[in-house]
């Protein structure tokens, strides 16, 4: 409707105007849509195509988020230096706690790069600096949520068992994350998980892992029991013996009845792995004598030191398992 139109029927009296409404199928003027389109109109031809739709969409949000194309994700082989080492330190808080999404994406990206080429500057304001990345890890903007699951990953590695006193806010969201549909965001949290369990040593990190294998959330049980299971072997045969091998063998059946596949499979791994470091210490040991090899048998171990139930589960898995390898050999 043009706008002279437009102002001719705001002219019309109010009879005649609902006349002329029906006669168009309308109840009443539709300025507002109009409106409306125009904005919509006026944003899409100022915003920078998307060319990743894929990367950009958030979960929360009803509406396509624009201009994310200002984005880049950089993976951290690709990272360069920051220019100014001392103006970006004295920068990294505040924009990490800005209301503009594009300096907060800048602002982790200069975190990443400064705990890979300068992480001793930063060990003083760790603490800080994760808080703001677990609060962007919050944020319901993809780009920016996305970007600080990749800062996580890189400050596991740089500082490993250095944030575990900070670790189960930024643990908790990124076992959210790993579980949530929106694939591009999930894949990036468990990438980031793998680099948790590679870079944080297992004494620490299985004791924040254990509340997690109990939660309601049975994606966040499933996602927990993965990275319980790879960080296991971790401890060597002396630290799975300080641990108490009866103890995780326990955790891994506890596993073994769970909802979701991925809790199941981790708990199988994990009682292989058990198994297999049993053998090598208790029975092949050189430090190991015992005039009955029976008697220190993985499935006697397994009578002697769990319930009946608990032991017959372990050796359902373990044998059938064993007896795959036989087969298929």
């Amino acid at each position: 409707m043009s706008e002279i139109a437009l102002n001719d029927l705001n002219m019309l009296p109010e009879s005649k105007k609902k006349n002329e409404d029906a006669t168009n199928g309308n109840l009443k003027p539709q300025t507002g849509n109009i409106d409306e389109n125009l904005e919509e109109s006026r944003i899409k031809s100022s915003s920078p195509v998307v060319e990743n739709p894929i990367n950009v969409n958030g979960a929360a949000n009803s509406v396509p988020e624009v201009g994310n194309s200002e984005v880049e994700y950089i993976e951290s082989e690709n990272l360069k230096d920051v220019e100014d080492l001392e103006l970006s330190l004295k920068t990294l808080l505040a924009g990490l706690d800005s209301k503009d999404w594009v300096l907060v994406c800048e602002s982790l990206n200069n975190v990443r790069r400064v705990s890979i080429f300068h992480k001793e500057v930063m060990l003083d304001i760790l603490g800080n600096l994760i808080t703001l990345i677990v609060k962007s890890l919050k944020n319901p903007r993809s780009a920016v949520c996305k970007t600080a699951i990749m800062t996580s990953s890189d400050i596991f590695k740089a500082y490993g068992d250095n944030i575990i006193d900070s670790l189960d806010p930024m643990l908790v969201q990124l076992l959210l994350k790993s579980s949530q549909d929106k694939r591009f965001v999930c894949e990036a949290a468990e990438r980031t998980l793998i680099s948790m369990t590679t870079w944080i040593s297992p004494v620490t990190l299985l004791p924040k892992l254990q509340p997690y294998l109990k939660n309601r959330n049975p994606r966040i049980r499933a996602k927990a029991a993965m990275c319980f299971s790879r960080s296991v072997p971790r401890l060597g045969i002396e630290g799975i013996k300080e641990f108490g091998i009866d103890k995780l063998i326990e955790i891994a059946v506890s596993q073994l009845s769970d909802q979701l596949p991925e809790s199941r499979e981790a708990a199988r791994a994990l009682l292989l792995e058990l198994q297999t470091m049993y053998e090598k210490s208790y029975l092949l040991s050189a430090n190991v004598v015992s005039d009955d090899p029976e008697g220190t048998s993985w499935e006697n171990f397994c009578h002697s030191k769990l319930s009946p139930l608990s032991a017959q589960a372990v050796l359902r898995v373990t044998n059938i398992v064993r007896e795959g390898l036989v087969l298929g050999s």
